[in-house]
């Protein structure tokens, strides 16, 4: 099997039970202000930031969704593809760059999803792969026995022939080597079989990473021994392209998957399986709407008023602020109701129409001007 996306299906074998369990929304003691009707979601590349630089008034469109005390006063998050480093890292990050206060709670990330994962895991040996610290990340949701792709391939002599080769990586490795000479490895990584593999974001080194993965893979958890059934194999997200600092779009994690896989499929005797998560798959939009639920419970000003139980009022609109039609769009079509897709031209997409295969409901050229129609659409209705 290709490829398998995960629903929640209570009871099942290889199942994924993605449930928001969000405990990084604070509490107050008084009544919470009347529910608005309606929250956001935004992605990050190419719609708020081209690289760390903010775009498209995206500063000024979010400080509108604050009140005049700077507490939030729209329900809004990032949800993105991206990662590879903590959400309360990223959280800091965005606050600083973007000039207003971020909640954990609010950035959604590709990965965030195998916090879920948890439970089948969490003792388990297990490595992560791709940009930033995708290990830290693995551990910050609790995941006990996890390395680095680089670490555990460090304690495997001649894993990667041409490592020799790699003048930016050399210093690192050699660093990870000494060190596990001078102590033992973390976990037994010799003896004991690797239980999943997990590509956090996007690789740094995709020839070491396919070989590796590869090996792993292939014998069932333990590079050097034969052929056995294969690790289940999880990625954050799919995407083939998306908008980064550079002028034209750069290859994502799903083209790195369509190398893996191509590769896999012609040395192993049976298909790669593997499991994606991220835009523009439904469970994404279902999770999100349920952190915005969270969020309506969560802003608040001075004046707080008696609204009875909060929560029961489900939204009439939700907005899917993207740049990417096969991804943004497409995903809060598939959602449907409430879902509501605006198309900004400062990333992937920099047509003057609408997307021909993937229309969005609207189409503008900066977040600025989406947040502008959203504020006024909400104020007239």
């Amino acid at each position: 099997m290709r490829f398998r996306t995960v629903f929640r299906v209570p009871q099942c074998k290889n199942t994924v039970i993605f449930l928001c369990k969000s405990r990084a929304f604070g509490s107050y003691s008084g009544q919470p202000r009347p529910e608005r009707s309606f929250g956001i979601a935004f992605d990050i590349d190419g719609v708020i930031l081209r690289g760390r630089v903010p775009i498209g008034g995206s500063p000024q469109a979010l400080r509108r969704l604050y009140g005049d005390s700077g507490s939030l006063n729209v329900p809004f998050l990032f949800l993105t593809n991206g990662g590879g480093i903590p959400e309360s890292r990223r959280a800091i990050e965005l606050g600083e760059l973007l000039g207003v206060k971020i909640l954990p709670s609010q950035v959604v990330q590709g990965h965030t999803p195998f916090k879920n994962l948890l439970n089948r895991y969490e003792n388990e040996l297990i490595i992560a792969t791709g940009k930033g610290e995708p290990a830290l990340v693995m551990s910050e949701y609790g995941f006990k026995k996890v390395l680095s792709l680089e670490e555990y391939a460090s304690h495997f002599k001649n894993i990667d022939p041409v490592s020799q080769y790699k003048n930016w990586t050399t210093m690192q490795a050699v660093d990870s080597s000494s060190h596990s000479n001078e102590l033992e490895p973390r976990h037994n990584v010799l003896s004991n079989r690797v239980k999943a593999a997990f590509v956090v974001s996007d690789p740094v080194d995709w020839g070491r990473d396919i070989q590796v993965l590869c090996d792993v893979l292939r014998s069932g958890g333990l590079p050097g021994q034969e052929n056995e059934h294969q690790p289940p194999l999880y990625f954050a997200a799919d995407d083939l392209e998306y908008q980064a600092a550079f002028p034209s779009e750069r290859l994502g994690m799903g083209a790195f998957r369509i190398a893996l896989e191509s590769i896999f499929d012609r040395i192993h005797h049976n298909a790669l399986e593997y499991t994606s998560f991220g835009k523009p798959h439904p469970f994404v939009f279902k999770n999100a709407e349920a952190v915005l639920r969270k969020l309506q419970q969560y802003y608040s000003d001075d004046c707080l008023i008696n609204s009875g139980d909060f929560g029961s009022q489900p939204f009439k609109t939700l907005y899917m602020v993207g740049d990417n039609p096969v991804v943004d769009i497409k995903g809060a079509k598939q959602a449907g109701h409430p879902w509501f897709s605006i198309l900004t031209r400062t990333g992937v997409f920099k047509e003057r129409d609408n997307h021909a295969e993937f229309p969005a409901d609207l189409v503008v050229d900066t977040v600025e001007e989406a947040v502008d129609y959203i504020l006024k659409r909400e104020s007239s209705s």
